[in-house]
């Protein structure tokens, strides 16, 4: 179908349906100079400086200190007198600046591990927080970015956003491995979650003061190398932190209830670290009390079986299904876990089956994608395409678990049978009743090789998943005697296959309750989500943010695609209003969509592929248009023709919140607005109230 014209738009291809025309802007680039911290942590800086001058700085000792045992193996450096080298190499260092630097160091210091004027070292494994940063980063102010020296096991927890890049030696973040000569990688550590930490690992012993000073010379001045120079031990590892600014973090830092997204949260400004030299790129150091992510013996355990498995002779590829309650820590387990593979494959297949909190796409998906890079924060971080992905319309699967288990079937289908890559199946932590049901029958479904369970304060939630318990359990399609995964696709009867059953025991601050802080609530997740998700409308040039309505949009005959409402059911003569200025899903049917003439509904909710998602930004019944604005390329666009409308609503501050209007009102949002009305008011639902006659139970 041809799209019309429309006054403002260059149309260059006709025989598109879908057209847009992006327009340019001419803007300087922002320099590293420009770059500032955000505003909550310029203000607390100028409390903690003005603090200071009051009185006179006191140095901390470090709270955490890691236990004998853990150090044992660790050589003391080798001293030695008369101006010779530290690792004893004088003649790798060809550079007379470098030698000089070198003298010096080793000149400075005395058999006993003290330094000529008396102090401590204070390089030492543990957190890095308060008077340590100091001694072991530098900053370059020219170009706005930080160097950090750790040693083995030294770590770095905080709050913010910055690109880590590993100069020398090897440091891991939540699960994966950076080397030194890897590319840079983004590192996201909101206040909503689990804070990020970086620590130092085992260099191999390998040490070359050259190399080291070679790197410290590149990126700082030679005062400031000077001063690394004197924290480089065999075991060291050197990183570059950077400020990073990409759309995603301008347009949430545009609305006004997320401009502190990235900064520690109220009850925890305390313990962050304010006066270091990593102020001003982007990232809030934080104090030994805030602990980043826990993993037990238990947690570390089912990684290793798990790589194991993986790395060894396995029957076909690792199928690894990961369950658990709410709020025991699955989504951050799984991370780790794709993180943790990804040292030893360069890809993971990754099939999402919790609607509620996805990993990918916005929430209401179920999607199959195939993971190349580590995931180095939460799931609003790395939105991206995914392989196959079709939309359910709501955050659970309570009122159609038909076409929950049909959609996830379809999606294995999808995948190659013959990829020799591990994979992870992510569920829902709805673990009783139906939801227990559930994961019964996926197991059987899906050809299992681990079942990891994770369970907090030794308390199951539900019967653990083993193989014996499941030869006698009843799903809710499946019954005994146990079917295999292939039963369903290929009416095999095989014996059952078997699988190893992990059980994790998650130990950390609030397990097992749902975050109170500020942007901790699921909902409040599902929102961030699809703002990532949308915020790839925004130009990816440096400067300000662009309102929807400022948005060229697609314009899309009626007569070429079909709408449906899935989530419940709207009479034909009131879908358009339904649909508009809401979150709609692109998808593609099989059959050609005809028309007589008007819109083409549905009456039905098809499972049919999606590629992504739009927002109806308006209907135009005059010319017959849909006026989308969607970050789908366009070439994928051309196959769309079905528009699904679901359950997942756009985050309320998208309508409410859109500058640039100079005193109109915005766009889909009234103020001559009666509660008297009948219907007007607020729908509120109440969960969990007893009867009277259960309140003595």
């Amino acid at each position: 179908m041809k799209v019309k014209k429309d006054t403002q738009t260059k149309v260059h291809a006709k025989s598109q349906k879908w057209k847009n025309v992006r327009g340019r802007r001419c803007r300087a680039p922002l320099g590293p100079l420009d770059l500032k911290s955000s505003p909550v942590v310029v203000s607390l800086i100028q409390e903690h400086q003005t603090s200071v001058n009051r009185k006179p700085s006191v140095k901390r000792l470090a709270k955490t200190a890691k236990p004998v045992s853990d150090r044992a193996g660790l050589k003391s450096p080798d001293l030695r007198a008369n101006g010779s080298s530290l690792f004893g190499m004088d003649n790798e260092l060809e550079d007379p600046e470098d030698l000089e630097d070198w003298k010096e160091y080793s000149q400075s210091f005395c058999g006993n591990g003290l330094d000529a004027s008396g102090g401590t070292d204070d390089g030492t494994p543990g957190r890095l927080e308060g008077e340590s940063l100091h001694y072991c980063a530098a900053r370059d102010d020219q170009r706005n970015h930080a160097v950090l020296v750790m040693q083995k096991d030294q770590t770095l927890c905080f709050y913010g956003t910055c690109s880590l890049t590993c100069l020398y030696g090897r440091v891991e973040v939540m699960g994966f491995t950076v080397d030194e000569g890897q590319e840079s990688y983004p590192l996201f550590s909101p206040a909503s979650h689990c804070p990020l930490t970086i620590r130092a690992l085992q260099t191999c012993g390998r040490s070359s003061s050259a190399e080291a000073s070679r790197v410290l010379r590149k990126h700082l001045p030679a005062a400031s190398k000077k001063k690394l120079l004197k924290r480089i031990e065999s075991n060291s590892s050197i990183v570059l932190l950077e400020p990073m600014e990409m759309p995603l973090t301008r347009f949430l830092a545009s609305f006004p209830d997320l401009g502190k997204l990235f900064s520690p949260p109220a009850s925890e400004l305390m313990s962050a670290v304010l006066d270091t030299p990593l102020n001003g790129l982007g990232l809030t150091p934080l104090v030994g009390a805030i602990k980043g992510l826990n993993m037990t013996k238990s947690y570390r355990d089912a990684l290793t079986t798990v790589v194991g498995a993986c790395r060894g002779d396995v029957d076909g590829c690792a199928v690894i299904f990961v369950c658990g309650a709410k709020n025991v820590g699955k989504s951050t387990f799984v991370r780790t876990l794709v993180n943790t593979l990804l040292n030893h494959t360069t890809t993971v297949d990754y099939l999402e089956g919790d609607l509620g909190q996805t990993e990918f796409t916005p929430p209401g998906c179920l999607s199959l994608s195939t993971v190349t890079e580590p995931l180095l924060g939460p799931p609003f971080s790395h939105q991206r395409p995914s392989d196959h992905m079709i939309y359910y319309g709501r955050s659970s699967c309570e009122s159609d678990v038909d076409r929950y288990l049909e959609s996830l079937q379809s999606l294995w289908r999808r995948r190659s049978q013959n990829r020799e890559v591990p994979v992870i199946i992510n569920t829902m932590g709805w673990v009783k009743g139906f939801g227990f049901q559930l994961l019964v029958d996926l197991i059987r479904f899906f050809p299992v090789s681990h079942v990891i369970q994770l369970n907090h304060s030794g308390v199951s939630q539900c019967p653990a998943l083993t193989p014996d318990f499941l030869r006698t359990a009843h799903g809710y399609r499946t019954h005994p005697p146990a079917q295999t995964a292939l039963d369903e696709f290929t009416e095999s009867h095989a014996p059952p296959r078997s699988y190893a059953h992990l059980d994790v025991q998650s130990e950390f601050q609030g397990v097992g309750r749902q975050g109170t802080s500020k942007h901790q609530r699921s909902n409040e997740h599902r929102d961030l989500s699809l703002l990532a998700y949308l915020s790839q409308l925004q130009p990816p040039d440096p400067g300000p943010v662009r309102p929807p309505h400022s948005l060229t949009p697609y314009q899309v005959p009626h007569t070429a695609v079909a709408l449906g409402v899935i989530h419940c059911e709207v009479v034909p003569a009131h879908m358009l209003y339904a649909a508009n200025a809401s979150l709609v899903a692109l998808c593609y049917l099989a059959e050609k969509v005809t028309s007589r003439g008007g819109p083409v509904l549905l009456s039905q909710a098809p499972i049919c592929p999606c590629v992504g998602f739009g927002v109806l930004r308006g209907v135009d019944m005059e010319r017959g248009l849909y006026l989308i604005l969607t970050p789908v390329d366009p070439s994928v666009l051309r196959k769309v023709n079905c528009l699904l409308l679901g359950a997942i609503s756009l985050p309320s501050c998208i309508l409410t919140s859109q500058p640039g209007l100079k005193g109109e009102e915005p766009p889909y949002v009234t103020r001559d607005y009666s509660f008297e009305l009948s219907g007007a008011g607020k729908l509120r639902v109440f969960k969990g109230l007893r009867r009277p006659g259960q309140m003595g139970m």
